[in-house]
């Protein structure tokens, strides 16, 4: 039986009982129903918050697990990315460099073929950013390894090669100078005989007496051998690797395009045909289509102590010949 309640009326001073209104017990009624669903809300966030679930336990663990992995293999990926960077550095600064060949260039080196679709469907997995990041260094170090395993091919293949490329390569003086007496000017800025203005040498010049025997600086073959403007007679030698031999002013020619050549083989004689002051053989060295000096492919003829004074000669300002 619910308990009846009253309150003190002061006009009549009396108790008088109270008597609820429906509305009254209405509101009442709701007041309580929305106080409890706030706290239970409100307990129940608090709960979900701080207590987890055994599935959310052990998600959880499992993301630490990976998070881990791919720290680990962050590390390894460094590492291995240290030891490639340097065997690049080595292919490029002393492997190519002994055996002539171009350095890779960066961007080959670096280029991975991304495969962006492939990538869009990993962000949608699980741990997406863990999964894409790692894949990408993985393509990315895929593509530099092939690239590296590529070019150590192309140099055992060169090894192999290398006895005949040091017989094709220009290694000696195209005339009997053992004693230097007959080197006449150097490459590099000299005056020229005829209009005595400054011109940049392309070669070196050799005096000799007319009918001197010119050899063949490297083995190769004949790509011209006749008359050229400038140079007279002249006879040009295809060594391979990148080399070309030149060989001007000769009094006769020995050879013909298409024969091949031996080095020291006789090709012609001294003279002083096309634009030229007296008899001399002008000889230039061209490696990749660039002209080099010609002082720096006597190796095979010359000591120590010969190279450093023909050097010495060669750098010398005086007139050329031709």
């Amino acid at each position: 039986m619910a308990k009846k309640k009253f309150h003190f009326n002061p006009e009549s001073l009396s108790y008088e009982q109270i008597e609820h209104t429906f509305a009254h017990k209405l509101k009442n009624f709701l007041l309580h129903v929305v106080s409890g669903l706030f706290s239970g809300a409100i307990f129940f966030l608090i709960f979900v918050s701080i207590i987890q679930s055994p599935q959310e336990k052990e998600l959880v663990q499992e993301k630490s697990h990976m998070e881990a992995q791919y720290n680990v293999l962050e590390r390894q990926f460094n590492e291995m990315q240290l030891v490639l960077t340097d065997l690049q550095d080595r292919d490029d600064n002393l492997y190519r460099v002994v055996f002539q060949a171009e350095p890779i260039p960066f961007s080959v080196r670096r280029a991975t073929a991304t495969n962006n679709e492939y990538y869009e469907q990993l962000l949608d997995m699980t741990n997406s950013e863990i999964v894409v990041t790692t894949s990408k260094k993985l393509s990315e170090l895929r593509k530099e390894l092939y690239t590296q395993s590529k070019s150590y091919d192309a140099l055992v293949l060169l090894a192999k090669n290398k006895e005949n490329m040091l017989q094709n390569l220009p290694a000696i003086q195209p005339v009997l100078n053992k004693d230097l007496k007959r080197m006449a000017s150097g490459y590099g800025w000299r005056i020229d005989p005829v209009y005595h203005t400054r011109r940049f040498h392309e070669g070196m010049d050799f005096t000799a007496p007319i009918g001197t025997d010119i050899f063949a600086t490297g083995n190769g073959t004949v790509v011209s051998a006749g008359w050229q403007q400038g140079y007279g007679n002249c006879v040009q030698i295809n060594h391979g690797y990148g080399y070309l031999t030149l060989y001007g002013h000769m009094s006769a020619i020995k050879v013909h395009a298409g024969q091949s050549i031996k080095r020291g083989q006789v090709i012609g004689l001294v003279g002083s045909t096309g634009k030229s002051t007296g008899p001399h053989l002008h000889y230039e060295v061209h490696y990749k289509g660039q002209i080099m000096n010609p002082q720096n492919y006597y190796f095979l003829d010359l000591s120590p102590a010969d190279y450093d004074r023909m050097v010495q000669m060669s750098n010398n300002s005086g007139e050329m010949l031709d």
